[in-house]
């Protein structure tokens, strides 16, 4: 059958002398030839098809019987599929059906919401009933019972600490039964703390601690304090309830044990009652031996056997409750022996801290002890305390001269007197019977430099003191050495904490106290520089990095310059103001006015000599020129400048002013004469300023004073030889003076354009 669905091939068909050329086109004979070939093999086919069907007709036979079946099936589902759609449309029970269902879905909610209920109810009554018999059983005596069930409602409710915090998703009953449990809480709580208020007491006389066994209150008779410990330990309240007890014992008794220096004893007693302990007594009574010789030994048996007596008797060797009442009152004993105790015995000087290793192993002990009966935690470092105090004593003792040494270096600085005796003056004007008041503790020689200066007796004996205790850090061990030198440094900013506040006043006036303060910076800026040089090779080798004073001289050194400006511009500010009431100088040739400006002058001379006279006695000699230089300029540069830009001038007004100058010059002379004798002396030492350098106006005012009697030619002469150049007259100053006291002339213009034409 595979034969009938090859391919004909139309070349087979014809001749092979036809095929020769694939592009020739056919014949009308090779056209019949194919016409015929393929009616001859369409022949051949059919006879095969028939052939084929003949040999296989009982197969087609079945398989055309096989389809009939089907369509018959098919068309009798039709049918039946036909007539169910006929149902359906007359009755929709698809409808009735989807309502069954939903009605069926309401009920079992219904049911199942019913049942959720009912159990809440059940829940909620069984609750109840707990909590009801929780308020009996307190009500007879039952404690226990009703502080485990307080505790199981406590899980079943959920309650937190805020109790008003309310969940909107939970039934409102839930809330009321919180509310319910609160309130049952709270009862039992103030039950059982009257019953631990009863349990124990203290009675004053006489001094002693009673402890009850079997406790009544409220109507409730035979109760156990076990029973009542119990209960609050159920309930989580063990501290609350324990807390009271904690203060009385300290209050009355702890702090009677560690009262350094009136040493008691305990004695411990009991009532009994048919073998059964009704009572427990500590009594509190003064020790037989007034004069003990280990205190510490005796204090810390004594805190042990109070500890060991509430361990037996109130907390009946349970070490969950020891352990609550020790967190309860261990902070308040350990700060107690502190205070009271160890503090007390820190020695008072490094030779003796070998003496302390006895209490400190007896605090080792005594902590060790109260280990044992779990009053403390044996793994929490915190509880250690007071060993960690003892042994830490080298640091305490360093802290304690720490904190008397600030104390006496404050005092000092406090109490002291910046006021200078009129014995002391210059090294180089004292007299033989005032060489004693030289050599006093307050002149003092500058590292540094080579002068001295006097300074107050407050910063000689705080050296001195700084001196002392790096020779201490010297000799001290590590801890102590470096609590020493910062001791050290604290000392030495006390100075620049405590005097500036103490001299507030002073320091806004020209007075000796501001210039010995200034002496006193410039001097601890010196000393603080030589500190490392004199004791760095001797310090303990673990803080030679760490100890430095460098980073602290600095801060000396530039509060002396404040200090020294703020009186500089204090001076010249006091100056400015008396140069102000000449007016300017105008009109000197009416005598009320050169009286108001000789007034000035007498007042400029006056400030002056008052500075001279504070300054010169106590600055260095250096500062002092330099300063006083500085001043003495500002006056006469004020002075030049003023009459300079006077515009008019008369020949009389021109004398006028000549005296005044030469009056102040006059009265000037002594003082500036001793700043000059200064330089010869400076000289020496290879300075080469000159007055007339540090006081450039000097020459100025002076050249002034000639010029104001001077002919207009010989003022043109002294400008174009540079004479008045070299006085540091500039050339409008010069055409101004002209223009005040000469006419317009021609000889004022050709002298006018001689200046001009003047070239330096």
């Amino acid at each position: 059958m595979d034969a009938l669905f090859d391919s004909i091939n139309v070349r087979d068909l014809l001749s092979a002398h036809d095929l020769s050329d694939p592009t020739t086109p056919l014949s009308a004979p090779d056209l019949r030839l194919l016409i015929q070939r393929l009616e001859s093999h369409s022949l051949q086919i059919k006879s095969k098809i028939q052939s084929y069907l003949l040999d296989h007709h009982q197969d087609f036979s079945n398989l055309f019987s096989l389809c009939n079946d089907a369509v018959s099936r098919s068309n009798r589902i039709s049918n039946d599929v036909g007539d169910l759609l006929g149902l359906v449309s007359d009755r929709p029970i698809d409808a009735e059906i989807a309502e069954i269902v939903k009605e069926m879905n309401g009920k079992t909610r219904e049911v199942r919401a019913k049942k959720e209920l009912l159990e809440l109810v059940r829940a909620i009554v069984e609750i109840s009933d707990k909590l009801n018999g929780a308020r009996e059983g307190l009500r007879n005596g039952r404690f226990r019972f009703a502080a485990e069930e307080l505790r199981e409602m406590k899980k079943v409710l959920r309650v937190s600490d805020d109790y008003d915090k309310v969940d909107d998703r939970e039934p409102v009953v839930y809330g009321l039964l919180r509310k319910e449990w609160s309130n049952c809480f709270e009862e039992i709580q103030e039950v059982l703390l009257k019953f631990m208020e009863n349990a124990v007491q203290f009675e004053r006389e006489p001094n002693t601690i009673r402890v009850k066994h079997l406790l009544s209150a409220g109507g409730i008779d035979g109760i156990e304090l076990r029973t009542v410990l119990e209960a609050l330990d159920v309930v989580g309240i063990l501290d609350y309830g324990l807390a009271k007890v904690a203060d009385l014992v300290i209050k009355y008794v702890i702090s009677p044990a560690v009262n350094y220096g009136s040493p008691v004893s305990f004695v411990e007693e009991s009532v009994q009652n048919s073998k059964k302990k009704m009572e427990a007594i500590l009594k509190i009574v003064p020790s037989q031996d007034p004069k003990v010789e280990n205190v510490g030994e005796t204090i810390y048996s004594g805190v042990i056997q109070v500890i060991r007596f509430v361990y037996k008797s109130i907390c009946f060797e349970n070490g969950s409750w020891i352990r609550c009442f020790g967190r309860l009152t261990w902070p308040r004993i350990s700060e107690l022996i502190i205070s009271n105790f160890l503090s007390k015995v820190v020695p008072q000087d490094a030779s003796k801290l070998a003496d302390f290793q006895k209490i400190i192993e007896n605090t080792c002990g005594f902590e060790t002890a109260l280990k044992e009966i779990m009053f403390i935690s044996a793994s929490d470092d915190k509880d250690n305390r007071l060993s960690d105090y003892a042994e830490n004593v080298e640091v305490h003792f360093a802290s304690r001269k720490r904190t008397e040494i600030l104390a006496y270096a404050r005092n000092l600085l406090l109490q002291s007197n910046f006021t200078i005796p009129q014995m002391h003056k210059r090294k180089g004007t004292i007299s033989k019977n005032n060489e004693s008041a030289a050599n006093s503790s307050e002149h003092v020689q500058l590292l540094f430099l080579s002068e001295s200066c006097v300074v107050s007796k407050a910063a000689t004996q705080l050296m001195d003191l700084v001196h002392q205790i790096l020779k201490d850090v010297c000799l001290s061990s590590t801890r102590v050495a470096l609590e020493f030198y910062r001791t050290a440094r604290d000392v030495l900013l006390l100075y620049e904490v405590v005097i500036p506040v103490k001299l507030e006043r002073q320091l806004d006036g020209i007075n000796q106290a501001a210039v010995l303060m200034h002496n006193d910076c410039l001097y601890l800026y010196q000393e603080i520089l030589g500190l490392a040089f004199e004791y760095r090779s001797d310090f303990p080798s673990s803080i030679k990095e760490h100890a430095v004073f460098v980073d602290m001289a600095p801060r000396f050194h530039v509060m002396a310059e404040e200090i020294l400006q703020r009186q500089i511009q204090l001076i010249i500010y006091n100056l400015k103001e008396a140069i102000d009431g000449a007016d300017g100088f105008q009109n000197t040739h009416q005598q009320k006015e050169f009286e108001s400006a000789k007034f000035s002058i007498d007042q400029v001379v006056f400030i002056l000599e008052k500075v001279h006279i504070i300054w010169e006695p106590l600055l260095l000699p250096s500062i002092y020129r330099r300063s006083m230089c500085t001043i003495i300029e500002s006056v006469f540069s004020r002075i030049t400048k003023d009459i300079l830009l006077l515009d008019d001038m008369g020949a009389e007004e021109t004398l006028q002013l000549q005296r005044l100058i030469h009056l102040m010059l006059e009265s000037l002379s002594s003082l500036l004469e001793s700043l000059d004798a200064l330089k010869i002396e400076k000289s020496q030492d290879g300075s080469t300023h000159t007055l007339n350098e540090l006081i450039p106006s000097l020459l100025k005012i002076r050249k002034l004073a000639e010029l104001l009697d001077m002919p207009l030619k010989s003022i043109t002469t002294a400008w174009e030889s540079g004479e008045l150049l070299s006085c540091n007259f500039t050339l409008p100053e010069v055409q101004g003076f002209i223009k005040a006291i000469f006419a317009d002339s021609s000889l004022r213009k050709e002298c006018l354009g001689r200046l001009e034409n003047v070239s330096f």
